[in-house]
């Protein structure tokens, strides 16, 4: 039976998302996080490494990013043509230029595949490694893996959170991606930086409600001389010594130099800031590549909409390219471009800075997009125009850092781009490659709501290609 075409009402709304938000978030603090972690804890040991999950829901379409197919009929080979790179054999779309010239620097993947095309299904057996019980809806049966290596984790470096997932305004209930804790709880739930870091409006959620502070305030120093003067007066009252840890934790993320200063993009220059986009993609991975070096083991990088609140009318909130969503080449020539932006200037940050050994970038989303182009009305224009649907029997996606060799290409795909029949493979084989790239035993178990032991992974073999040189 072929699931790579199931029919979508499209992207989740916002309103959804924040019915489902307040329903994931649970409003604990972060002082609660750290008490339910301290519970829950297991032994493990994670090397000092961490990873950039950068997430593109809804699905890229691989025909016209990674594994473009000009001698295809016209009704899949869509508009875009491919460009050569500096790897000799690899092309890309034409709309990836600045990859293409850093291609030595990436490896591309196009045998991916799994058994999920809607939404939900794909998002949870991309996130947890598992078949969902329900192939539809964003709710996970098992913990996603993320999750896992932050109870791993532990706290690797004080006043920092272990997991931190970026997102849009709207977009942060933790079930919108299926980023769930299932049976570990929410002590494993990633800390949520919502918004477009170093816009006017941006604020992280935890500074809110200190007291004596204006929420619009905007001044960077008045806001540090703020902390200052409340870990002073804490400390010679007295009270750091009676307060609880956890609360403790909770405020050393806060008020410490390594926290705020891993949050603050105005410590970057405007050239970098610049290179990488002064947009939502832009933006939000050079907090990632900021908070990597500052000690978080995983950051999720949600690129979902580059300009939230500034949809073209041709365009789709995310990478779902529906006909009935949108014009999915126009849309292309407006979003893969702040795209390509952003991962080049990302890829090109941790090469510059010394972090390619011990970061690990993955960028990927649930699925591809169905090889043959379909025509329908679209909802915003309300003309004909041409789209792609979920298709999860193969997906192509990028890898960078890790200490691996790079400038390879690893699979393929048949002529039309709709299976592999090179190294097929599934998400497991990449989180395997992950964990083992964090020396974590993909084998190590934690017990279910049951109490049955359930290993982080049950199947999946790490990909030999990007292992580190002196691993593989």
């Amino acid at each position: 039976m072929n699931l790579g075409s199931r029919s979508c009402s499209g992207p989740l709304t916002r309103r959804t998302a924040l019915k489902l938000g307040t329903l994931g978030a649970g409003g604990l603090g972060l002082g609660d996080i750290w008490r339910l972690q301290s519970q829950a804890a297991v032994s493990g040991s994670i090397r000092d490494r961490s990873v950039i999950f950068a997430w593109m829901p809804g699905g890229p379409p691989h025909m016209e990013m990674y594994d473009l197919k000009p001698d295809a009929p016209s009704e899949y080979r869509g508009d875009f043509k491919p460009i050569d790179t500096t790897v000799p054999g690899l092309q890309v779309g034409e709309l990836l230029p600045l990859q293409a010239k850093l291609a030595k620097r990436f490896n591309v993947v196009r045998s991916i595949a799994h058994h999920f095309a809607d939404h939900g299904g794909g998002h949870k057996r991309f996130m947890t490694g598992r078949d969902p019980k329900e192939p539809t809806g964003f709710v996970n049966d098992y913990p996603a893996l993320p999750s896992m290596i932050a109870r791993l984790a532990g706290e690797r470096h004080r006043g920092m959170p272990n997991y931190v997932c970026g997102t849009d305004a709207g977009r942060s209930g933790i079930d919108v991606f299926s980023f769930g804790s299932a049976y570990l709880g929410p002590s494993a739930h990633p800390f949520m930086v919502v918004g477009t870091p170093g816009s006017k409006d941006f604020q992280l959620p935890s500074l809110a409600p200190l007291p004596g502070l204006d929420g619009r305030m905007q001044d960077r120093v008045a806001l540090m001389q703020h902390f200052d003067r409340m870990r002073r007066s804490l400390d010679s009252s007295g009270t750091l010594a009676a307060m609880d840890e956890f609360n403790r934790k909770a405020l050393d993320m806060i008020s410490s130099d390594n926290a705020r200063r891993a949050f603050d993009l105005s410590l970057e220059s405007e050239q970098l800031r610049d290179r990488y986009g002064r947009n939502a993609y832009g933006q939000r991975l050079l907090m990632a590549r900021r908070l990597v070096e500052a000690g978080c083991t995983f950051v999720t990088a949600v690129i979902e909409h580059p300009q939230p609140g500034n949809t073209p009318k041709y365009g789709c909130y995310n990478w779902d390219s529906h006909a009935v969503n949108c014009h999915m080449f126009d849309d292309a020539r407006w979003r893969q471009p702040l795209y390509d932006q952003a991962i080049t200037a990302l890829i090109e940050d941790i090469y510059s800075r010394g972090l390619d050994r011990r970061v690990l970038l993955v960028v990927t989303g649930e699925f591809g997009r169905t090889p043959r182009i379909n025509y329908q009305k679209g909802t915003q224009t309300g003309i004909m125009q041409p789209g792609r649907d979920h298709w999860c029997n193969a997906m192509s996606l990028i890898v960078s850092g890790g200490g691996m060799r790079t400038g390879q290409v690893i699979g393929a795909t048949n002529a039309k781009g709709e299976h592999p029949i090179e190294r097929p493979m599934t998400p497991n084989d990449l989180w395997a490659t992950v964990l083992s790239f964090l020396g974590i035993d993909s084998s190590h178990a934690f017990p279910d709501h049951a109490g049955r032991p359930m290993p982080i992974l049950s199947d999946g073999k790490p990909i030999p290609e990007l292992l580190p040189a002196a691993v593989a």
